[in-house]
């Protein structure tokens, strides 16, 4: 799966949304609740009461994107229910749209090579 490098914010509404809501009212729920820009480039990732399905929505650069899946055997794994966010790296992201435990990815960050000169 081609998927973002470890320079892509991905952040995470811990709490449930309404799955109604398209790509307009999720980017106004990340300016109300996340406190954050819509068309900054982050991944803002959304879940269902339902464990089994997310919603992600993010700027591309000419507009915005609006990706949702729904797993048909198993949940997703989430962080608690709780007012906030929170910040997962581009392999716990990764991990979590495959419907794999992403607490247990550990990857290191490693810094981008210099060109020699």
């Amino acid at each position: 799966m081609i998927g973002p490098t470890g320079a892509v914010r991905v952040m995470v509404a811990t709490k449930p949304v309404d799955f109604r809501k398209g790509m307009d009212g999720l980017a106004n729920l990340v300016r109300e609740t996340m406190a954050a820009d819509p068309f900054d480039g982050a991944i803002y990732v959304f879940r269902a009461k339902r464990a089994d399905r997310v919603k992600l929505v993010f700027w591309d650069g000419t507009g915005v994107c609006l990706f949702a899946k729904r797993l048909e055997d198993g949940e997703f794994r989430w962080p608690k229910i709780a007012d906030g966010v929170m910040r997962l790296s581009a392999a716990q992201f990764s991990a979590l749209l495959e419907g794999l435990d992403w607490r247990r990815v550990r990857a290191k960050e490693t810094a981008a090579p210099m060109l020699p000169g």
